[in-house]
């Protein structure tokens, strides 16, 4: 579709948080945190002209590739909160982009993200085909205090689970969304610190997509988590807890 008339290269989107998005304690879910945060980079691409949509004449579209999310608080059931969201760096197949979360003027969380340009049909990564000149970069601008990083996956986990990727999984993508890999570990966190805030960060790393009907099995090394195919790791995951 054509570059809206309403874009521009910082995006705010609001949204109000409903009990269906929390926690029994009446708080944001992380996962509902990350599925938020999609939905607005998502609406951000639409109103530029570089949306799924747009990109699938190209046979592409945009996956997750890293993930760093920073949390000062979370936000609670009808709590109205703003994402704000800008491109931090994009060339050829590679973007990084900055969102945060805020409740009135206060920022409560912070995300970098890293995405790849993804052809749907050779399943491999490639230059981005749709103009983007027209969205400013903000190579100055970080959401987080730290960036994303690679999560150190050379250890011995404990396989805690096994399980069969289902179509309740999977997105237009036709894979696993990249949400669902974070609540497959989650669920086997010590419940205690994620109802009391515990986690004042987490790192994703996304290695190797996984499809429907495929085996996967999840691991732990006290607060590394891995997502594996095949004894191969497709994920990990690395929560920071509060001192």
């Amino acid at each position: 579709m054509p570059i809206s008339p309403n874009f521009t290269s910082i995006l705010n989107k609001d949204w109000e948080i409903n009990f269906l998005q929390c926690y029994p304690n009446g708080y944001l879910k992380y996962t509902e945190l990350c599925n938020l945060f999609q939905l607005t980079a998502a609406t951000h691409s639409e109103v530029g002209g570089i949306s799924f949509s747009d990109m699938q004449e190209f046979h592409q579209a945009w996956v997750l590739s890293k993930m760093r999310v920073e949390i000062k608080r979370l936000p609670k059931w009808k709590d109205k909160v703003t994402v704000k969201t800008w491109i931090k760096s994009l060339e050829n197949s590679r973007s990084t982009r900055c969102l945060e979360l805020y409740v009135g003027d206060e920022k409560i969380v912070g995300c970098e993200t890293f995405w790849a340009v993804f052809n749907t049909k050779t399943r491999r990564p490639e230059a981005l085909a749709l103009p983007h000149e027209h969205f400013e970069k903000f190579p100055e601008a970080s959401a987080t205090e730290k960036s994303y990083a690679k999560i150190d996956l050379q250890k011995e986990f404990e396989i805690v689970a096994a399980r069969t990727v289902l179509l309740s999984d999977l997105d237009i993508v036709n894979h696993a969304n990249s949400v669902k890999y974070l609540e497959w570990c989650l669920d086997y966190v010590d419940s205690k610190l994620i109802l009391k805030q515990e986690i004042q960060a987490f790192e994703m790393n996304y290695l190797k997509e996984v499809s429907l009907n495929e085996t996967i099995e999840i691991g732990k090394n006290g607060t590394v988590f891995t997502v594996t195919k095949d004894g191969k790791v497709c994920f990990g995951l690395e929560l920071e807890l509060k001192n």
